[in-house]
């Protein structure tokens, strides 16, 4: 007699007093005892966003309701493993004596667990099967339990949980996680060719893909469904593929969004818990689509990634992250709004804040937006404009606003990069080095920073000047340390001027994705060799930062802030303000306005802001660079009576002079032309000359060819012996 049939007698034998089995959980407590080995990431309105794995034992997800799987998988695993599951009551006594007689005379291996007594393993770990099986002892209190559990539990109530208990194949346990990975979908859509691989999984989890298409089939038969054996082995072989595939059919919003909230808890959350955030799902939502709608259209400029963050100015919640651009990306795993990019300009609203507060300049200051070369370690440095031309006298508002890159440069010497790159630091940007390691180069954003830290450095000029830590989960029992970082009045200014559509009209014309129908200031950058570009700015309510580029540093094709980062910005800042009005913030009570006019006409007047007992009314250039005749433009170089020396070894076209006219005022460079001999060589206030040996006349002419300056040069060729 076998060990089997010897259970087989031994359950009929014990039928009186199986009934008085131990106890068992409910099934409420079952399920509230469930744990998905993931962490549920949540909105703040509790909109699951993300599933952050962090039990590897096993691959569970969430508790399904009986209602909610399909029922062809319902009437498969039923056939398939206790047919009698509606008519026994926890064991089967016909299928106990039948294995018995099958095993004693035929030499079969045939079971006779029920559902109920496969449960009953799960639930009780001492029940559960080991190497060699199960012992007769567990078989027997396998049975008593299945017996309670029918007499306190519903049969629906223990095929759910049976359903979301059992174990599938490889780490694969409960209908979730079966239905989301192999077959990437829903439980409630199962048909029935996979609800017949899904039961034969269940009784050979480990089994061949022979043995387990041989099974399906003859279910499939049983279930008078012939038609679907037909190609069965393939599609077996292409499902058992995805064994370690990613879900689907699960809301994944925030993939590196919620990994950094996890971080930032003080304690790792267990599996199956939620863990609350700041996000807005509605938004974030909003977001990806509008990253992934940009930069579709942007193809065929080489650009491939993308990351957004969007604050909120007063509690510094982060209210949307979208770390990549998903299946555009060649790297969609990495977290590009953490990733060091180099700033470009936007790291110029700081340097003027700075320079404000200090008093060394006002909203009206006039810069030179002309060629400048500075002495460094290394050489010169020569700073150059996106558009490569010179604009000339500027006051500080356009300066800023039209982002020129030599004003800045003007700028950041008087503030000096150390002390620059010190208000860096305590606005949080990650700056490795010191000012002086960046250079003048700092003005124009050389240093390395991240989408995130920059954003929030932004949302300190939102807030006038205040800094705070970012939060990153829905924890308002402790508010973040503020700290008065920047002048409220200085900060105040410089977001008038990036508000200001006219004074941007310069670079950005005046319809351009920086401009809203409400009040926004806003500013862009663009890194060498177009690298990286980013739009950054804020409302009344809210900051949100934008980058675009590639995630391996590859030059983007003609794409700048404005046209790569600024229409994302631009969608996003209108979304968050459908609803919503945004208005200027108010004046601080020491800033103070006057209306004010330009020497020479060089900007329009206007009226404009200041801080402290710096108010003007007249502007005017510094008298070394107005000439006593009224202030006509001059020949600033070369200087009259220079000697020019060719040099013989180096090509002529490499010999390059250049022209320089001085007092030309903003607007007005390409009035004037430069003439050598009787041949008009070029317009503008600057030029190159290629010159002959000889002696030369160099007139700088105004638009109706009126001689303005001359200078008389002689150049020289010298040969050598």
């Amino acid at each position: 007699m076998t060990k089997t049939w010897a259970g087989a007698l031994v359950f009929a034998l014990l039928t009186p007093v199986l009934h008085a089995a131990a106890i068992l959980p409910s099934y409420q407590d079952v399920k509230d005892r469930y744990q998905a080995s993931d962490v549920l990431v949540l909105d703040r309105n509790g909109v699951l966003l993300e599933r952050v794995r962090t039990d590897f034992q096993a691959r569970r997800g969430d508790w399904i309701a009986l209602d909610d799987i399909s029922i062809a998988l319902q009437r498969a695993v039923i056939h398939s493993e206790d047919r009698r599951f509606y008519t026994h009551e926890g064991v089967d006594w016909r299928a106990v004596v039948a294995a018995g007689w099958g095993n004693l005379l035929h030499q079969q291996h045939r079971g006779a667990s029920t559902l109920s007594m496969q449960l009953a393993g799960f639930i009780d770990q001492e029940l559960s099967r080991g190497q060699n099986g199960r012992s007769l002892v567990q078989k027997v209190d396998q049975a008593r339990q299945a017996l309670a559990m029918e007499e306190s539990w519903s049969k629906p109530q223990i095929l759910e949980a049976y359903l979301n208990l059992a174990a599938f194949r490889g780490e694969l346990t409960g209908v979730d996680a079966l239905s989301r990975v192999l077959f990437q979908k829903h439980p409630s859509g199962l048909n029935m060719r996979e609800a017949a691989l899904a039961a034969v999984l269940l009784r050979g989890p480990n089994a061949s893909l022979p043995v387990l298409q041989k099974r399906a089939c003859a279910l499939l038969v049983e279930l008078a469904m012939p038609q679907e054996c037909k190609g069965l082995g393939d599609f077996f072989l292409q499902v058992l593929r995805r064994k370690s595939a990613p879900w689907v059919a699960i809301s994944s919003l925030a993939p590196h969004y919620a990994r950094l909230a996890m971080a930032r808890l003080a304690t790792l959350p267990s599996p199956g818990q939620s863990v609350p955030t700041t996000l807005d799902a509605d938004l974030q939502r909003f977001a990806v689509q509008s990253t992934d709608r940009h930069l579709r259209a942007l193809g065929m400029d080489n650009v491939s990634d993308a990351a957004v963050v969007v604050l909120d100015n007063q509690t510094g919640k982060i209210l949307a992250y979208v770390g990549s651009s998903g299946g555009l990306s060649a790297a969609a795993r990495v977290d590009h709004a953490r990733a060091l990019r180099q700033a470009g300009s936007t790291l110029k609203p700081f340097l003027y804040v700075q320079a404000i507060e200090q008093q060394r300049l006002t909203a009206v200051s006039l810069l030179n937006d002309g060629a400048l070369d500075l002495p460094t370690g290394s050489g010169l440095y020569i700073p150059q404009n996106y558009d490569k031309h010179f604009s000339g006298w500027v006051s500080v508002r356009t300066a800023l606003a039209a982002s020129l890159n030599i004003p800045a440069v003007r700028v950041l010497l008087m503030v000096t990069p150390d002390a620059f790159a010190r208000r860096l630091v305590q606005l949080g940007l990650p700056l490795q080095q010191t000012g002086d390691f960046y250079g003048y180069s700092l003005a124009l954003g050389s240093a390395d920073v991240t989408l995130l830290t920059l954003t929030n450095a932004y949302r300190s000029l939102a807030n006038m000047g205040m800094y705070s830590p970012l939060q990153y989960v829905s924890d308002t029992r402790v508010a973040p340390l503020s700290q008065q970082i920047m002048s409220p009045a200085a900060t105040w200014i410089v977001g008038d001027m990036l508000s200001d559509r006219q004074a941007r009209a310069r670079t950005f014309g005046l319809d351009s994705p920086l401009s809203t129908p409400f009040w926004t200031a806003a500013k862009t950058g663009t890194s060498k060799d177009m690298r990286d570009n980013w739009c950054l700015g804020w409302s009344a309510r809210y900051t949100v930062g934008v980058w675009v580029g590639n995630s391996g540093g590859a030059s983007m094709h003609d794409v700048s802030g404005v046209s790569g980062a600024g229409p994302v910005w631009h969608d996003i800042m209108a979304w968050l303000h459908r609803e919503v009005a945004s208005s200027q913030p108010p004046r601080p009570s020491d800033v103070s306005q006057e209306t004010v006019s330009f020497e020479q006409h060089i900007e329009p007047s206007r009226k404009d802001f200041f801080i402290g007992d710096t108010a003007i009314t007249r502007v005017s250039l510094a008298q070394n660079r107005v000439l006593p005749e009224g202030g006509a433009a001059h020949i600033l170089a070369p200087v009259a009576g220079t000697i020019i020396a060719l040099d013989p070894d180096i090509p002529g076209d490499k010999q390059g002079i250049r022209l320089q006219a001085g007092n030309m005022a903003a607007g007005t460079p390409e009035q004037v032309s430069w003439r050598i001999g009787n041949r008009v060589l070029a317009s503008g206030a600057q030029a190159t000359w290629l010159p002959r040996p000889g002696s030369h006349q160099i007139q700088l002419l105004d638009e109706r060819g009126v001689v303005l300056d001359e200078v008389q040069v002689e150049v020289r060729a010298f040969s050598i012996k």
